[in-house]
């Protein structure tokens, strides 16, 4: 799966995707990642990407120009019968669930655009983007951490990039509800003790055990979750 990002801090998204599951997807091959500069776009000697507002306000909006030719940029690396979904990070935006995560992850590519200052001016992104997403109900200095984040989300279901298929199967968010509990050695820490149904060897059990104890951590962290279930 390729991922193209369209930044104005092309570094630090490079230096957060060398690390972890991330970085092996990509010396596996499984995944590709293309980081655009959109002040390389940028038409002032001085590299300028954005400016006043119309209408008066504070701060400063990012102009259309450079990150349309940016992404006009990224578009021309892939086949010109495929328009790959771009995505722009914002508080606007759609709240990221896991379902669309998965949604994504069946995409051969995807384009985020990473916003700053105060905003992006609205007619490039009335052009250009197929998605507007959203971290979470709070404000960030820039678009990269989001980006981040929907990367990793995404990047873990491709096919082959956790190693097993079933290792996020059971995970929070997948069959909406949240995920039970984990122990591991040694049996007593803390002063507190590994659950004896999980050391009984009754995988029947264990699974019951599991199950009930999803629903009661949903129950009473996000109840608006089980009426999906």
């Amino acid at each position: 799966m390729d991922f193209t990002v369209l930044t104005l801090f092309p570094e630090m998204i490079c230096a957060a995707a060398n690390h972890s599951i991330f970085k092996r997807g990509l010396d596996q091959g499984l995944l590709r990642l293309n980081c655009v500069d959109i002040r390389d776009f940028s038409t002032s000697k001085h590299r300028q990407v954005d400016d006043y507002p119309y209408g008066g306000g504070l701060g400063m909006v990012m102009m259309a120009q450079p990150i349309y030719d940016a992404h006009q940029h990224a578009l021309s690396t892939y086949h010109a019968m495929h328009k790959p979904r771009t995505v722009y990070l914002t508080p606007a935006g759609k709240p990221l669930t896991q379902s669309m995560a998965t949604d994504f992850s069946h995409e051969d590519s995807l384009v985020l655009l990473c916003g700053h200052y105060e905003g992006i001016d609205e007619r490039v992104i009335e052009e250009i983007v197929t998605d507007e997403i959203s971290i979470g109900d709070y404000i960030l200095t820039g678009g990269e951490l989001a980006a981040l984040v929907l990367m990793d989300a995404v990047a873990r279901l491709v096919p082959g990039v956790l190693g097993k298929e079933g290792s996020f199967a059971d995970e929070s968010f997948s069959a909406n509800v949240l995920e039970y509990p984990k122990y591991t050695r040694p049996p007593q820490v803390l002063g507190r003790a590994v659950p004896d149904i999980l050391l009984s060897g009754n995988h029947k059990a264990i699974e019951n055990w599991r199950r009930e104890q999803a629903l009661q951590r949903t129950k009473s962290r996000r109840p608006d979750l089980l009426g999906n279930v």
